[in-house]
């Protein structure tokens, strides 16, 4: 949940590395804005030496979230930091390259210039759990240090508690 006066890390090379939000887009009353959400937002510290400057007023799409990201598969995700991606006005991104784990949202919310710059480990899959029938649990990974995993719908954990868990 990101609100103004929040610091974001910028997500790509454009020149910028800390944001603070001053805006959110949409609505004029929105108070929080969470993955996919476009904001308006100042730059705080930036890279000398480069097309970015500190106190420029910029747009950037937020690619992740201190906040639970919950999908409708049950699966709950949740990022290690606040982060963005610096955007022009038609949506693309001013930097050449991304830099840590996106969500798979960002794909159905037509930024798929960003996901396609993002790792190749980080868009195809990211950090859960699951359980198959027979009460094993598997934990899959993208190698991201970035997104981890919170909880399990409600059937899996009774399951849990009655069996043995195992890891592969």
């Amino acid at each position: 949940m990101i609100q103004p006066q929040t610091h974001l890390n910028v997500a790509d090379n454009s020149g910028a590395r800390e944001l603070m939000c001053i805006r959110i887009i949409g609505a004029s009353n929105r108070r929080y804005a969470h993955i996919g959400d476009v904001i308006v937002a100042v730059i705080k510290e930036a890279v000398p030496n480069m097309p970015l400057e500190r106190s420029e007023v910029v747009r950037a799409v937020i690619v992740r979230t201190c906040k639970e990201l919950k999908r409708d598969n049950g699966m709950i995700i949740q990022y290690d930091d606040n982060a963005a991606v610096v955007i022009d006005q038609e949506g693309n991104p001013k930097g050449t390259r991304v830099f840590g784990a996106i969500a798979r949202e960002l794909r159905q919310l037509n930024f798929t210039k960003i996901v396609s710059l993002a790792p190749e480990g980080y868009k195809k899959r990211d950090t859960f759990c699951c359980s198959n029938r027979s009460g094993k649990s598997y934990s899959y990974s993208s190698g991201s240090r970035y997104a981890t995993s919170r909880g399990h719908d409600k059937r899996s954990r009774s399951r849990k508690r009655r069996s043995i868990t195992s890891y592969s």
